[in-house]
């Protein structure tokens, strides 16, 4: 199972999961998952999502480091400040809950069973190795972060 470690960039996963929930909600019965909260919701998600992707970003721009998810082992540093003292991974938390967005919007309960699809497919496929390498490139201050703050949130 290696042979999809750092693949398949996360973006394009979560693009994949998005299309596979599109089909879900288009090919399965309807539900009457509708309301005057559908929108709000959405859009908080959406907000939400958004804020912790850009958090995230601007977080690795700011010390410098390598905002690539392919390649952890060009990063220059550990990102311990900012949104980064709560989640581990805020970029794919923001891709989580763009999904989450998602399924609300699709308004099929369904789609959010793709959910644990992603969060499963990037914690074995794009986290657990990035956190190999980084572990093996900064030691012992980065299993100190590994033992302070959550991978998700």
């Amino acid at each position: 199972m290696r042979a999809l470690e750092l693949k398949i960039p996360p973006p394009v996963v979560a693009l994949l999961c998005a299309a596979l929930m599109w089909a879900v909600a288009h090919y399965w019965p309807s539900s009457a998952w509708a309301g005057p909260w559908r929108l709000p919701l959405t859009l908080l998600l959406v907000a939400l999502g958004g804020a912790a992707d850009l958090s995230g970003l601007l977080a690795f721009r700011r010390h410098r480091t390598t905002v690539n998810p392919l390649a952890p082992q060009n990063s220059s540093t550990v990102v311990q400040d900012g949104i980064y003292r709560y989640s581990r991974n805020p970029m794919y938390l923001g891709m989580a809950l763009l999904l989450t967005a998602w399924a609300v919007w699709l308004a099929q309960p369904a789609c959010l069973l793709v959910l644990p699809l992603f969060v499963g497919y990037i914690t074995r496929f794009q986290i657990l190795p990035e956190e190999r390498i980084l572990q093996a490139r900064f030691g012992t201050p980065y299993q100190d972060y590994l033992r302070r703050v959550r991978r998700w949130l």
